[in-house]
């Protein structure tokens, strides 16, 4: 019975981490958005999330320790091309794509990753599509285009929305790259090392960028962008990485799957209440067949492996 209870105690701990995790994610693009208003620039904004998160990218490698394994040089390369593909262009592509969308619009497109992953499995490593998968992946992309059909009539000018698109799609596919071709160094290295290793390397290639076409002064910026940088780099950036690690640990990819939902949703919910962005039932009715597709490639197969 204490080890029940135990057990217990740790998967509440675990859905609790997930969804404070999920929640903080959430808020990103809201704290984007809204630092946009001051007229800061996408580079600059980038570097200056980066520069304040970076002593806590260093604090989660500590906590994290060393790893039980040495690296090797493919591994240490495959890393640093990981770090700039998923942590720094990924990024850049998802803020630069906001000046031009709703943060509720961008966090579902983003939240298309899983799908993007499964297409990717069955381009390069030859895993089949199966009939329920193919039906998942349909009702995605059917529920973004519902969304986008809205935002289109929302937005002031059909090319910018297109582009804005565009450009967070784009951060999904290296997001999706990030995660087929970095699997086996998770696996080895664990999540919360792989991914302050990952930030950091990042935050380099963030501040070659910005160093290369601003001048240092460019970081000196209205007071309310700090306090919007402070915020979305603690709270929307390096603790709910650190939550989602510990959630993943505690219950599986699964419940992770399931109780991550709810980030799409806060979004939305978010932009409506503190950027004034408009929630309409066609929007509702596209986020629903996005999450449902979703749902349905990252849970279901994995319970059929179970049964077997």
């Amino acid at each position: 019975m204490p080890d029940t209870q135990s057990n217990s105690g740790g998967a509440y701990i675990g859905i609790a981490c997930v969804l404070a995790g999920s929640v903080a994610f959430s808020a990103k693009p809201v704290l984007v958005k809204a630092a946009y208003h001051y007229g800061v620039d996408t580079v600059t904004l980038l570097a200056l999330r980066m520069l304040f998160a970076a002593p806590l990218f260093l604090l989660m490698a500590w906590w994290a320790g060393r790893p039980d394994v040495a690296f090797t040089r493919r591994e240490i390369a495959g890393i640093v091309v990981l770090g700039f593909l998923g942590y720094y262009l990924g990024s850049f592509l998802d803020l630069a794509g906001l000046q031009y969308i709703s943060a509720g619009f961008g966090r579902l497109i983003l939240y298309l990753y899983p799908t993007l992953v499964l297409l990717m499995s069955a381009l390069f490593l030859k895993q089949p599509l199966r009939k329920l998968q193919l039906v998942s992946l349909g009702l995605s992309y059917a529920g973004i285009a519902l969304v986008f059909s809205a935002e289109a009539q929302l937005g002031e000018s059909l090319p910018l929305t297109v582009w804005g698109a565009t450009l967070v799609f784009g951060s999904a596919v290296t997001y999706a790259t990030y995660l087929v071709a970095g699997s086996r160094l998770v696996h080895k290295f664990g999540a919360m090392r792989f991914s302050a290793y990952a930030s950091l390397i990042a935050t380099g290639f963030v501040i070659a960028h910005f160093i290369a076409i601003r001048p240092l002064q460019a970081l000196v910026v209205a007071h309310e962008v700090y306090g919007l940088v402070a915020i979305l780099s603690v709270f929307a950036t390096v603790l709910p990485l650190w939550l989602m690690a510990e959630g993943l640990k505690r219950i599986g990819a699964n419940q992770v799957s399931l109780v991550g939902c709810v980030g799409p949703l806060a979004t939305m919910a978010f932009a409506w209440m503190f950027l004034g962005e408009s929630i309409t039932p066609v929007q509702l009715a596209g986020a629903a067949l996005v999450l449902c597709g979703v749902l349905i490639i990252s849970i279901k197969p994995r319970a059929v492996s179970q049964r077997r």
